[in-house]
C-alpha cells in the first residue's frame, strides 16, 4: 500500500498547461512550444524605458539557455535534464512534478524596443532580460506655454 498526495486540480492545471501549449505557438512556421516538453514561467514587467523578463529556469545553467531576437520576436530556448539519482532499491518514485527535457516559450515585442542593447543574466534559477526601448519611444512630458 502507499500513500499518494491528492491533489483535486490536477487534471485541470494538466489541461491547462496542454491548452496553452497548443494555442501558444500557432502563429510559427518553426518549431513551437507544441514540441516542448514543459513551459517555464515568465514574469514581464514594463517601465518608462524598458521592459524586464523574469523566467523561472531552476536548475538550468544559464550557458544552456538559446535566446534569439529576430524581426521583432524573443525566442527562449533550452532543456533541463533529470536529475541524476542514486540507484537505492527502497526508494520507489511515485510523483514526478518538475518538468524536464527541452522548454520553449517567444514573445512578439513591440516595434519601440532597442534590440542592440538586451541584456540577459541568470542567477538563481531565475533568467532576467532586460529589454530597453528606443529613445525615440519613450514618453516625454511637454510644458503647456501661458
Amino acid at each position: 500500500m502507499s500513500l499518494v498526495n491528492y491533489d483535486p486540480l490536477f487534471s485541470v492545471r494538466q489541461l491547462q498547461d496542454d491548452i496553452n501549449r497548443l494555442f501558444s505557438g500557432w502563429s510559427t512556421n518553426d518549431s513551437s512550444s507544441v514540441t516542448a516538453d514543459w513551459i517555464p514561467s515568465v514574469d514581464i514587467n514594463e517601465l518608462d524605458d524598458k521592459f524586464q523578463l523574469y523566467v523561472d529556469l531552476p536548475g538550468v545553467d544559464p550557458k544552456d539557455v538559446d535566446i534569439t531576437l529576430e524581426a521583432g520576436v524573443l525566442t527562449i530556448t533550452g532543456e533541463r535534464f533529470a536529475q541524476a539519482e542514486k540507484a537505492d532499491e527502497s526508494v520507489m518514485r511515485r510523483r514526478s512534478e518538475r518538468g524536464t527535457g527541452r522548454f520553449y516559450r517567444r514573445f512578439i515585442l513591440p516595434e519601440s524596443v532597442d534590440a542592440e542593447k538586451v541584456k540577459a543574466t541568470g542567477r538563481n534559477g531565475v533568467l532576467e532580460i532586460l529589454i530597453p526601448k528606443q529613445a525615440k519611444a519613450m514618453p516625454r512630458r511637454i510644458k503647456v506655454a501661458a
